[in-house]
């Protein structure tokens, strides 16, 4: 089984910054890719920032220049740096895991975590 716990949420003036976290735990080969993403009210969840295992990364348009993603292989941990901090960057953001299913990654299974909320004010 596998765990993915996000962490950092927290309410922040327009402005400001933020750093999330996300960790996956429990029965891990490898983890083939690690993505951001998040959900507004009233809104479908939508892609972030992403980063593979090479440490290639993609940015939803609105997060390029602004947020930056990370990870630590070792610790199996991705990060989110989120700076210039926007009200309508407020959302539950979701922690999305591609965990392998041996070492050598023939395949992957998707695993989410609860999320966390960033709330910025204006």
């Amino acid at each position: 089984q596998v765990q993915v716990v996000e962490s950092g949420g927290a309410l922040v003036q327009a402005g400001g910054s933020l750093r999330l976290s996300c960790t996956a735990s429990g029965t891990i080969p490898g983890i083939h890719a690690m993505s951001w993403y998040r959900q507004a009210p009233g809104k479908q969840r939508e892609l972030v920032a992403g980063i593979n295992s090479v440490g290639s990364t993609n940015y939803q348009a609105s997060a390029k220049g602004r947020f930056t993603i990370s990870r630590d292989n070792a610790k199996n941990t991705m990060y989110l740096q989120m700076n210039s901090l926007k009200p309508e960057d407020t959302a539950v953001y979701y922690c999305n895991v591609d965990v392998c299913d041996t070492s050598s990654c023939g395949s992957f299974m998707d695993y989410w975590g609860k999320g966390t909320l960033v709330t910025v004010s204006s």
